[in-house]
């Protein structure tokens, strides 16, 4: 497997390896270094890389979306077509379980299809007609016609937690070539082997389908170098990233910094606080308290969704809650995490809230970690409203398996630290049906600060289809407007166009008359897939 691994770029279907600068993944299990060398983008490959992604996109611009449908169809064909070797690699890699990894190609896969399921339905367009008037007074109405368009060629940065699903051929590749955008994925160096492998699988569809080669390249390097290069060449038109906020803030700076400032839709920090209402306790408490150290240490914690924070009314309760979640925080098991740095930044996370005067660690998993494996360890903390409120610290992301308990004196002050919790990516509230009533200011505050409010469940496990909603305010993401996840990702790579007075053979086939595709569409004001009467 690993002899067929070349570690070059792949620049709109060529190979290329013209950097003196190179890396190579390495076993976080093991720390053995693995073969072979990724060679480091030059800024003239990636300057090619962006002209052949125009020269592609102003291709794309002529052609329907079927055309993109077979494509997104084609690459789910050669991902599953990689077999073994695929999921054999990432595992070296990342040291995820295999079949996570397994279950995360099939997510991968089917974003790909649920694209192509959007396209081939073609609604998404968002088509508006508004038809002349000529004989209105005082003045005629002109005939008016509006879509929307892709925005230009986007640049994709590789998750370090999701090798597959938010990678090379993840949500935000499948989403970018579905709006008709070509896509420069800059690979993560944690996973280059990974990358490679998926990348092929995308030349070998983009070839089959006969699609410009400029419509997929793959680079290699680091972020700081080669990834603003690519974020700051003028050719790009949007960004997506997914990955911590130091990152994805220094892209969304270089992207402001342009002559011509772009898009950057980066999914950042966020620690996703959960709120237990009494009744929620005094019914559920055991179960809760599973569901909370399973979801916790759930892929020894490194999900963006993880439930960082938890808070609760002082009660006996809750005291009991703490130590039944402290006993499977204790019995969770110690596992190798991704990589050498998010191993590093949980152990820095985890001194830095032991070293804040009030909070007390509750429970730590028995098994002592292995750091040579890069091995994290679940733990639990707590602590009260004050030291809360009086620590902004507490209310940053640490990554990793732990979660950190806030018993809160009153209504009052659980309503306080809910109003300090600025731009997550989900809330959880558990209560019961009346409680959610009784406590609707606290579902109206966190509505302001999350992108997705659970009513008694947990946070990890993100569904991927038309109503989930990925994002949040800052800093869970850079714009809480759109999702990460789901078919309304798409909306993050086109922009309207509007068609004024233009004959109907000159539109595209969403805006004439007949309404070759059946679609439907505002005309007049009406939502319908009829035909517009000559």
């Amino acid at each position: 497997m690993t002899e067929n691994l070349h570690g070059k770029n792949f620049i709109a279907g060529e190979l290329k390896a013209g950097g003196a600068q190179s890396a190579r993944a390495v076993n976080p299990a093991t720390g053995q270094q693995l073969e072979p060398e990724f060679i480091h983008a030059t800024e003239a490959e990636v300057r090619q890389a962006a002209e052949r992604a125009e020269q592609a996109q102003e291709k794309l611009l002529r052609l329907g979306s079927a055309p993109r449908a077979r494509l997104l169809r084609r690459m789910a064909e050669e991902i599953i077509a990689l077999g073994d070797p695929l999921i054999d690699r990432c595992h070296l890699e990342t040291a995820l379980p295999k079949g996570r990894l397994v279950s995360e190609r099939a997510r991968t896969v089917n974003q790909l299809l649920m694209f192509a399921d959007l396209l081939q339905e073609g609604s998404w367009v968002d088509a508006r007609i508004d038809t002349a008037i000529p004989d209105r007074t005082p003045s005629p109405r002109p005939d008016l016609r509006r879509m929307l368009i892709p925005i230009g060629p986007v640049a994709v940065f590789c998750a370090s937690n999701f090798p597959l699903a938010f990678s090379v051929a993840g949500g935000d590749t499948a989403c970018a070539v579905a709006a008709g955008c070509p896509v420069i994925v800059k690979a993560h160096g944690s996973h280059p082997g990974t990358a490679e492998l998926v990348a092929t699988a995308l030349k070998r569809a983009v070839a089959a389908e006969k699609m410009p080669p400029g419509m997929f390249s793959l680079i290699h390097g680091p972020g700081k170098t080669v990834g603003v290069q690519l974020v700051t060449h003028p050719l790009i038109k949007a960004v997506g990233f997914t990955g911590s906020l130091r990152a994805g803030r220094a892209l969304f700076d270089a992207a402001a910094s342009r002559p011509e400032p772009i898009p950057v839709y980066a999914e950042m920090g966020s620690i996703n606080p959960v709120f237990l209402l009494p009744q929620a306790l005094r019914d559920r408490s055991k179960e809760i308290a599973r569901g909370l150290g399973a979801s916790a240490t759930l892929g020894v914690g490194q999900f963006c969704t993880n439930p960082g924070l938890v808070i609760g009314l002082e009660s006996e309760e809750l005291d009991a809650f703490i130590r039944e979640a402290g006993l499977l925080f204790k019995e969770a098991t110690v596992e190798t995490m991704l990589n050498k740095r998010i191993h590093q930044a949980y152990q820095e996370g985890s001194s830095r809230l032991r070293a804040v005067e009030g909070v007390e660690l509750r429970a730590e998993a028995i098994g002592a970690p292995d750091v040579g494996r890069t091995q994290g360890r679940p733990a639990l903390y707590s602590s009260d409203d004050r030291t809360f409120l009086d620590n902004p610290l507490l209310r940053e992301e640490v990554f990793g398996p732990s979660s950190l308990i806030i018993r809160a004196r009153s209504r009052e002050e659980l309503l306080r630290i809910a109003a300090t919790l600025k731009g997550h990516l989900t809330a959880s509230i558990h209560g019961s049906e009346q409680e959610l009533l009784d406590y609707s200011d606290l579902a109206a505050v966190l509505q302001r600060n999350v992108g997705r409010l659970i009513f008694n469940g947990f946070p990890t496990g993100v569904e991927v289809c038309a109503a989930m909603n990925h994002g949040g305010p800052y800093p869970a993401s850079s714009d809480s407007h759109f999702t990460s996840v789901g078919t309304a990702a798409i909306y993050r790579f086109v922009r309207p166009i509007c068609f004024q007075g233009f004959p109907d053979p000159s539109l595209a086939p969403e805006l004439q008359d007949e309404n070759p595709l059946g679609i439907l569409r505002q005309v007049d004001g009406l939502y319908t897939r009829d035909p517009i009467p000559r």
